[in-house]
Parts: structure tokens; sequence; C-alpha cells
């Protein structure tokens, strides 16, 4: 098999050097590992025969102690599909296949599981060691969506009396029934302790939909002023400017920055801590100036924030639709 391609939105390590032919993309943005998991597998040989002898490399053994994530075959099977199953370093993998015009092999992961789109001519065999190729990818993206999943069953335990969330990376108490109808804060609203209340002004019982909706209210009003702040600091910090930036809504984005100087970061974000906040803040600054993922764009991220490392990490380990189920 040909050496696979991933589809990478966001780079892991600093590029070896500027996109080809130095030229800039016209936006660029940071978006979730988590969310839309799919990758594209090239076979270099259209006329491969069963037994055709081919190198394939193999994944490591899983982490010690790791337990197999559930897979099981749906109870109907889609129309044009069949379900398969191979052995892995990882796991045994179950898979659902479909066969289409395509010269790739696709790979994709969602709340369904694993589907395999392969193209007409390509044997077993190699369908088998593509997914055995990509074993340790699928079974992480299958591990993040079946915690995600197990996150969503007790989402109705949240937003009640006593529901608790991360705000700026303490995990801080919903309390209902307030005089005032406004919410307020019992800690400093910038620089939270853990066990700070959040206090509503609903009454005990109110419906975990408006109790949501009231939360994610005053959560957007303090990233508002939490990021603008900061990125205004940035900015001032390293003589730049933008047109304009707002809050946005992403399910896979973190934040962006157009090629007009226009920058959108998550509200989101406000659950976080300080640091992993302005990691993404210093990261869309950098693209005032780099509008790629580049080794100079990553440089100047580490100009901006030095040591910014630890906090891309925090971040990738979530995407911004899971969130405040952190």
């Amino acid at each position: 098999m040909a050496r696979p391609e991933q589809l990478d939105l966001f780079a892991d390590l600093p590029a070896a050097g500027p996109t080809a032919g130095g030229a800039m993309a016209p936006a660029s943005s940071m978006d979730s590992h988590v969310s839309g998991a799919a990758q594209d597998i090239q076979v270099s040989d259209k006329h491969a025969v069963p037994g055709d002898a081919r190198h394939v490399s193999r994944e490591k053994s899983p982490e010690s102690g790791a337990l197999p994530v559930p897979i099981a075959p749906p109870s109907v099977l889609p129309d044009g599909m069949r379900w398969r199953e191979v052995s892995t370093p990882q796991q045994t993998i179950g898979f659902l296949l479909r066969r289409s015009r395509r010269r790739s092999i696709g790979l994709s992961v969602d709340d369904g599981g694993l589907l395999v789109t392969a193209p007409n001519w390509v044997t077993l065999r190699q369908i088998d060691e593509a997914v055995i190729e990509k074993s340790r990818w699928i079974v992480r993206k299958l591990r993040e969506r079946h915690e995600r999943k197990a996150q969503q069953a007790t989402a109705d335990t949240l937003w009640q009396q006593d529901g608790q969330l991360p705000y700026m990376g303490q995990r801080i108490t919903l309390r209902l029934g307030g005089g005032d109808a406004r919410p307020w804060f019992t800690g400093q609203p910038f620089a939270p302790s853990a066990g700070d209340q959040l206090v509503l002004g609903l009454p005990a019982g109110a419906d975990p939909l408006r109790v949501r909706d009231s939360t994610y209210a005053w959560l957007q009003q303090q990233a508002q002023a939490w990021l603008g702040a900061r990125l205004q600091h940035f900015l001032d910090a390293n003589g730049l400017a933008v047109r304009r930036w707002r809050l946005s809504s992403a399910a896979t984005r973190w934040g962006s920055c157009s090629s007009d100087g226009n920058i959108m970061l998550n509200w989101r974000l406000i659950h976080f801590r300080h640091d992993v906040i302005d990691y993404v803040i210093a990261h869309e600054v950098a693209h005032l100036r780099y509008l790629n993922h580049s080794a100079d764009f990553w440089r100047e991220v580490g100009r901006i924030l030095p040591g910014f490392e630890a906090a891309r990490d925090v971040l990738r380990r979530h995407d911004p639709a899971s969130l405040p189920l952190i």
C-alpha cells in the first residue's frame, strides 16, 4: 500500500517550511481534533490481487490498562454495506464497508462507529491492512466518541440545583432561587476558586433548558469581557490591530483569523484556565502575520507566548461541542 495521507487541519508540529511557493492561505483556523474524524489512504496499485505481498507499518501495542472500546454491528445493515471485523494490535475493530468509485480508501468515524469506503477494485486484504495500519488513530477516535456519548448521557444532571461546570479552569456550582433577577457570582469573576457559586434568579425546580440558557448568557458575557481584554493585550504588546473581533459558537473551531484581519474566538474558551485561553488568542494573533501553519508561524506563536505547548496539549483533549462536559 502507498503511504497514507492524513488530513490534519490543526498541525501537530511546525512544518518544514512555508506553504508551496510561499503563498498564504486565504484564512486560517484552529480546529478541534475530536470532531469530524476522517482520513484518506491512497492505494497505489490498481491491479493488485489477493496475496500481493505488501509492507504495512504496524501500530504499536495499545497502552497498558486501556479497555477495548465497545464496538457492535448495527441491528440493520444499511443498503449497500456489509459488516466486517479485523484483529489489530489495538483491539478487534468492526466496521461498515461500502464500495464506491472513489480512488482511495476512506476512513471516517462518527457516533455510529467506523465507516470504510473503498474502491471497487481494492481487495479485502488491502482494506484490512488499511484498518490495521490506522488502528491507533481509529481506536482513539472511537474512544473519544464513546466517552463523549457517556458524558452526554449524564448532561441532564448538570443544569439544575448544585449542578457543576468548569469556569476558567475551576469547578463552580450552580445555585437556584436567588432573589436578584440577574445572575451573580460569589467569587472573583475573572479569578475564580473551586466551590465558587453562580447564583441564578430562577426557582429551584426550573426547567433545565432555562437553567442552561441563563448560565450560557452569563458565561458569554464573561467571555466577551475577558477574551476581549486578553486579545487587546496581545495586540498592543505586538504592535498589531484587527479590523474587528467577535465571539463564535462553532462546534469544531476554537478560533479563526481571516485574511482581512477579522478574528473570531469561541466563547466556550471561558471554561478553560487562563493559559489555555491565552494560547488560542496568541495563535490567532500570530495568524495576523503568518496566515498558515509554517515553521515561521509556530516560531511567532512561541515568541508571543513562550511555553505555549503545555496549553496546546490541554486544548487538544477537547472539542468545543463537548463543553461544558469536561
